[in-house]
């Protein structure tokens, strides 16, 4: 097992700037979890940027440590982990970059290994889903964000940012037994969004409940929802309040604390976690990298997860 380079030996701010310092996939054997880029953002809405998340995201990452203590685990000495690099997609045609992302996602599980993928836009969800599908079948989803997601199209386009999950259950890659936002609010379209997202299955936990019911109850409810089922976490960075996490291309005020995030996300422990990705980052608009710490933290605790369920 190579883990990250020791910090108490080399300094941080030197070297390469791997996810947590780790070794590259080139240099190991086998991986059995892999945190990759996807530096991609033609599908937002508003504001670009997300194309510079996995770097920023990887710098911040210096400043994490070996061993959890929320999770009470050393994940990389129970489980090999690697950076994956980034996948290189066309910025200049969707379609082309989400079958790219695709074939990239599965080549990499095809051993085995599972993927933390940091984006990247939301557009990424849609590819990485049909990959982790392709291997596990329907998956329960849990999607952490601001927005439903559920959208059918922008300016007459299916692909996009605020398409994925839409795409994702029509053509049969979730489980809609077991599908849920959390994180919500701010100014809808129209009430027909929320008409629109229960049909399709989804079940809601807003911001708001996340504040009157707190932490430990939303995650019993969302516990009980996921059950045994192999279950996919997409977390949108922009569920955070912009307080936490001004780097994000679509912020709403109200959100919740990272440390709201990260509990909820501890509290998934235990559960058939099969893939995760963190999105959304937009770098240019945070003046202190407050997003990309907040973005590597939460990356840290789903490979921790990744590393508690195989080490079972």
């Amino acid at each position: 097992m190579i883990g990250p380079v020791d910090s108490s030996r080399v300094p941080r701010y030197a070297g390469p700037a791997t996810f947590a310092r780790l070794p590259r996939l080139d240099e190991v054997a086998h991986a059995d979890v892999a945190v990759v880029g996807v530096p991609f953002d033609t599908g937002v809405s508003y504001r670009p940027g997300a194309r510079f998340a996995p770097a920023a995201v990887r710098e911040a990452s210096r400043l994490l440590r070996p061993y959890n203590p929320g999770l009470d685990v050393s994940p990389f000495e129970r489980l090999q982990v690697v950076d994956g690099g980034d996948v290189a997609v066309n910025p200049f045609h969707i379609g082309e970059a989400i079958e790219t992302i695709e074939q990239a996602s599965s080549d990499l599980q095809a051993g085995g290994t599972k993927l933390v993928t940091i984006g990247g836009d939301h557009t990424i969800a849609l590819p990485l889903l049909r990959a982790v599908s392709r291997i596990h079948g329907p998956v329960a989803l849990l999607h952490f964000d601001a927005h439903l997601d559920t959208w059918d199209t922008y300016f007459g386009e299916p692909f996009t940012h605020g398409t994925p999950f839409r795409r994702a259950v029509e053509e049969g890659i979730l489980d809609t037994e077991a599908l849920s936002h959390v994180g919500t609010r701010g100014p809808l379209y129209g009430k027909k969004d929320l008409e629109d997202d229960r049909r399709l299955g989804f079940g809601i936990v807003t911001s708001s409940d996340v504040m009157r019911r707190g932490v430990d109850e939303t995650v019993d409810a969302l516990r009980q929802r996921i059950g045994a089922r192999p279950l996919y976490v997409s977390i949108d960075i922009d569920v955070l309040d912009p307080a936490h996490a001004p780097g994000t291309g679509t912020p709403e005020a109200g959100g919740m604390t990272s440390r709201e995030l990260l509990e909820i996300v501890r509290g998934l422990r235990g559960l058939n976690l099969v893939g995760a990705d963190v999105v959304e980052v937009a770098p240019a608009y945070d003046h202190a990298d407050i997003t990309s710490v907040a973005a590597s933290h939460v990356a840290y605790d789903l490979v921790s997860l990744l590393a508690l369920k195989e080490g079972l």
